[in-house]
């Protein structure tokens, strides 16, 4: 579902990282690194956004510098902001996803926001919303169509202990059809959700899963 090889990214003469590699079908990967070694920009290039100067990413086979709407279209991303679009209501970013996946804010969803205390928020902007309630949207619109990919930079942040409960279910769940690859320093999350923890060194090596 999830493929990179040989990703590298360089700035000048400076190399923030290089030869990294990694191929995983379902399950949950943590990735984890103490020393600020690029784990935004790597989950960037992951998501498209940001380009490698050399290697490649594939998303459920379809190569991302190729085919970039057919790898984005398998991806959910929860970025570190979660503020895209500062003056959007939470109503409105769940109805811009729903229309954007080509279908409707089911009862699963609802049911998803209302166990993280979104309903409260709804008619919110996002530029007024706390980080934890933003990320919380955004990892409620992970629910949306059926991704092969969840990317979630830091998804703990902000959350209080009842909504990181929330996510480790959730991510325990996607976790059975999908592939959540996700950077945390969070032990609990990574040990609820019976994730496989990564670094750096690892993904360097020829095989890293």
């Amino acid at each position: 579902m999830l493929r990179f090889e040989n990703l590298a990214r360089r700035f000048g003469t400076f190399t923030l990282f290089e030869h990294l590699s990694f191929r995983a079908e379902r399950g949950c990967f943590a990735l984890r690194d103490e020393g600020g070694g690029g784990k935004t920009t790597l989950l960037g290039m992951l998501a498209g956004t940001v380009v490698p100067d050399d290697g490649q990413v594939w998303v459920d086979g379809h190569a991302m510098r190729d085919a970039p709407a057919e790898a984005k279209a398998s991806l959910a991303v929860v970025p570190f902001d979660c503020l895209a679009e500062p003056s959007q209501t939470g109503r409105g970013f769940l109805a811009q996803r729903a229309a954007e996946a080509q279908t409707p804010v089911s009862a699963s969803v609802l049911d998803l926001a209302e166990r993280f205390g979104l309903m409260p928020h709804m008619e919110k902007r996002f530029d007024q919303m706390s980080l934890g309630t933003r990320r919380k949207y955004y990892l409620t619109a992970t629910r949306f169509g059926t991704p092969r990919v969840i990317l979630a930079d830091e998804p703990s942040g902000g959350l209080d202990a009842t909504s990181r409960a929330v996510l480790i279910d959730l991510f325990t769940t996607l976790g059975q059809d999908c592939c959540v690859f996700f950077s945390t320093h969070d032990d609990a999350l990574a040990d609820g959700c019976h994730a496989t923890t990564l670094g750096f060194p690892d993904l360097a090596r020829p095989s890293a899963v």
